[in-house]
């Protein structure tokens, strides 16, 4: 037992070793009683406290061992050193019996504190702050505009990792290889859409959302401002013909029939983004199949294309990012709001030539926008109190929509929904789309809505 301790006393690398961990356990428990009392909320302490410290303590630990070893091999090469003896212990001796519970104490104080790390960091990495704070300038895009959406108290997991430990492995992988890409600075600007790994609506929009929900009929409103003196407002009324889908009843009706989950839709895309579908195949519940193809498409081309099962996401395929398709519209929606004011002479056409400026980073962007509405009603003698929500209104519309650093702007990422914006509907309905028999995918507006009013 004697030998045992000389060696560990001897030998540096232990005490080394015994020191870090010693301090790294201070540091954790300081810190975890700090993030439990409410202290700590800076995303970056939650990697500092359950990733740096813990792999820190755990090498100290490691440490410990490989001193011991290293004495050992020292001593055999020193023949006057070695004692050629194993530590005996022998806990009928009281100094022995204090060592071993020592030793066993510090053992299960280290399996908690590495239990709380592992528990703690596991918990961490499945927070919106991880997944958007601590890779700060890459997926601020993707947390900004989660945070203002209607799912921003969904975790992004729920979404985006999955159930089960082979999901949960798979995305630790693969975080692994987009934070060499974020710390090499490789990482693609702007970030694609993760579409080949989502998992099904089934999986997830399902977990809240009932497909066979018959919705009916639905008003929507669509306002717009002009560009005169009172920034005018029109309203146009449309009459949705949401409709619904049940595999129970074998019915399906308006934009929801296609979640009628006795027909089977299946699609050819020729884009990564799947903007681009030339072939439809819909499977009825009888088991009759009909082949839309899209005019000029190349059989041998569709072909070698994966085919895709029609899911929820994709019509809503920005459930959790919506970005405004352009400045006119982000404008407009801020002031039907009221986040935007009218009550300022042309606000509306003032506010839309601020945002539209290309600036080179969005601090330039917050400067920039401030000192050209500033300066615009300073002119017109009107105070700077009654600018600064008009300011911060339109300030609140770029930051939503526009990030230099990682290139998206307005329209980088499509939406779906509608058809005014991106192709969405007219993907497949465009009357270009055709079956054997002669029937098309019909670009009709009554199908989905009643003719403005």
């Amino acid at each position: 037992m004697r030998s045992f301790l000389q060696a560990f006393v001897r030998n540096g690398l232990s005490l080394v070793g015994t020191a870090i961990a010693t301090a790294m356990a201070a540091l954790f428990v300081a810190l975890a009683l700090l993030d439990l009392a409410g202290y700590l909320t800076n995303p970056y302490l939650g990697l500092l406290l359950f990733v740096a410290i813990p792999t820190v303590f755990v090498a100290g630990l490691l440490l410990i061992p490989l001193g011991l070893w290293r004495e050992r091999r020292r001593r055999a090469r020193t023949p006057e050193a070695a004692t050629g003896e194993w530590p005996v212990f022998d806990l009928r001796i009281a100094r022995q019996r204090a060592i071993a519970v020592a030793v066993l104490t510090l053992t299960v104080v280290n399996l908690v504190i590495v239990s709380m790390a592992a528990y703690g960091g596991v918990h961490y990495m499945e927070t919106r702050e991880f997944c958007g704070q601590v890779c700060h300038e890459t997926m601020e895009p993707q947390y900004v505009a989660h945070q203002t959406g209607p799912h921003s108290r969904v975790a992004c997991v729920s979404c985006h990792v999955g159930s089960g430990a082979g999901a949960v492995a798979r995305s630790k992988f693969k975080g692994l290889r987009q934070l060499v890409l974020v710390a090499t600075d490789r990482a693609p600007r702007p970030v694609a859409p993760p579409l080949q790994v989502m998992r099904p609506a089934v999986e997830t929009c399902e977990q809240c959302h009932w497909p066979e929900k018959f919705h009916g009929d639905r008003q929507k409103v669509v306002r717009e401002y002009g560009d005169d003196q009172a920034s005018t407002e029109t309203g146009t009324t449309l009459t949705l013909h949401l409709g619904g889908g049940s595999a129970v009843l074998g019915i399906g009706t308006g934009i929801h029939w296609h979640m009628n989950l006795d027909n089977v839709v299946e699609f050819v895309a020729t884009d990564s983004t799947r903007q681009s579908i030339p072939y439809v195949r819909l499977t009825n519940r009888e088991g009759r199949v009909k082949e839309y193809v899209a005019e000029g498409a190349d059989r041998t081309t569709l072909a070698a294309q994966p085919m895709h099962r029609m899911d929820c996401v994709d019509c809503h395929n920005r459930p959790a990012h919506a970005f405004s398709p352009s400045p006119a519209r982000a404008v407009n929606e801020a002031m039907a709001q009221g986040r935007v004011p009218r009550d300022l002479p042309f606000a509306r056409r003032e506010v839309l030539a601020a945002v539209s400026d290309g600036y080179p980073s969005r601090d330039s962007a917050r400067a920039g926008i401030a000192r050209r509405l500033e300066g615009i009603y300073r002119a017109q003698g009107i105070s700077a109190d009654r600018t600064a929500r008009l300011v911060a209104g339109a300030q609140d519309v770029y930051a939503r929509n526009v990030f230099p650093a990682m290139r998206v702007s307005w329209g980088t990422y499509p939406n779906n929904i509608g058809h005014m914006d991106a192709p969405g509907c007219f993907r497949c309905h465009d009357d270009s789309h055709k079956a054997g028999d002669g029937s098309v995918l019909t670009q009709d507006c009554e199908t989905c809505h009643t003719a403005p009013q």
